[in-house]
């Protein structure tokens, strides 16, 4: 399975990392709330393991909350030390699937893991996506809108798809470049902006309403709405 830790804690982060991988799981590790967020709406993950205290302004139940309204279900682990009652139903009114609290066995944690993960993988997976009238099928590869087939470069394709899995969200140009170009960095290029062009072209050209928008000083946003 792949699985994202979003743990501000070294040696527990390390301890939990060697662990899983020892056990064949792939590992993504996020010390912030928000670098955890980014990474659980921009990546595909079986199970998320989740430290309810994070530095940075945003915690553990308030990233889960910010997950959830996004739509994302990947099931998702409780980590903390407030072992209270009401925290923990805090943390499952939250979207939280599972609470376990520290200190903790791994034994345990690997078991919970993996039930998620079992869980995770009875949902039918997303081979389709829709916005408005714009309709990208993932298996075929095709895109149309309002049933007019549309061409697409490989590229293309990927920045359409991730704006269209984070549809009604501003989408800055560094969540571009890490999500469809692999950098981890900005190099002071203008390759979004010219991607997003071509991209414009091609989605809104000749219809009654765009469906690309530019949010100034912040990035680009698909919605479907006028």
């Amino acid at each position: 399975m792949r699985i994202l830790l979003v743990e501000d804690d070294r040696d527990v982060a390390r301890f939990i990392t060697k662990g899983l991988k020892e056990s064949g799981h792939t590992v993504d590790h996020a010390d912030q709330g928000r670098d955890g967020l980014f990474l659980a709406a921009s990546e595909n993950y079986d199970v998320i393991v989740l430290d309810r205290m994070l530095p940075g302004g945003m915690d553990g139940l308030r990233l889960l909350e910010a997950l959830r309204a996004t739509g994302v279900k990947v099931p998702v682990l409780f980590l903390s030390a407030l072992a209270q009652v009401d925290e923990r139903v805090k943390g499952l009114k939250a979207g939280g699937d599972d609470y376990l609290t520290k200190p903790f066995a791994f034994t345990e944690l690997l078991a919970r893991v993996e039930a998620l993960g079992r869980r995770g993988r009875s949902d039918s997976p997303v081979t389709r996506l829709a916005v408005a009238d714009l309709e990208m099928d993932l298996l075929t590869r095709s895109v149309r809108r309002a049933g007019r087939p549309i061409e697409l470069q490989p590229r293309e394709f990927r920045l359409l798809e991730f704006l269209m899995r984070h549809a009604g969200q501003v989408v800055t140009r560094t969540m571009l470049l890490e999500a469809v170009w692999d950098y981890h960095f900005d190099p002071q290029t203008n390759v979004i902006d010219v991607h997003v062009s071509r991209l414009r072209q091609k989605i809104d050209r000749g219809f009654a309403f765009p469906l690309i928008h530019t949010v100034r000083n912040a990035g680009y946003m698909l919605r479907g709405e006028p």
